[in-house]
């Protein structure tokens, strides 16, 4: 194997010094930008709505927001695992098709088998 040359790095650090000089520039236009204004406790209290903030703990969240959350990831990683499969799939159809296949569809239908018992246990209707 033959060490990579220094010119195939060049678009690389290309790229990162673009990036930094970018921040860069972003951070330093918002110091000297950004003092412009003169800072009151309205200013720098939190606006709701037009509702005054009230001090205190925040609000519960309902055990059903989590749960949905942790479904939406659930099937979510879902498709991060399909992509490559299809990639990998439509390389390998002549040798390995059908074990590749038989595989996706077994974990294909082990997730529809959680869905469908999420679906039934009421954990997607909001209204409970």
């Amino acid at each position: 194997m033959m060490p990579p040359v220094i010119e195939e790095y060049i678009p690389v650090l290309l790229h990162i010094l673009v990036a930094v000089g970018f921040a860069t520039v972003a951070l330093l236009a918002n110091l000297t930008l950004g003092r412009a204004g003169t800072r009151t406790p309205a200013k720098d209290s939190a606006y709701e709505c037009g509702i005054e903030p009230a001090p205190g703990p925040q609000p519960r969240f309902s055990v059903k927001f989590y749960l949905v959350a942790m479904l939406f990831i659930l099937f979510d990683i879902e498709i991060v695992f399909m992509y490559p499969w299809a990639v990998v799939f439509s390389e390998f159809v002549g040798t390995f098709g059908k074990v590749i296949l038989w595989s996706m569809l077994s974990f294909v239908i082990i997730l529809m088998v959680g869905y469908l018992y999420a679906i039934k246990k009421g954990a997607l209707d909001w209204s409970r």
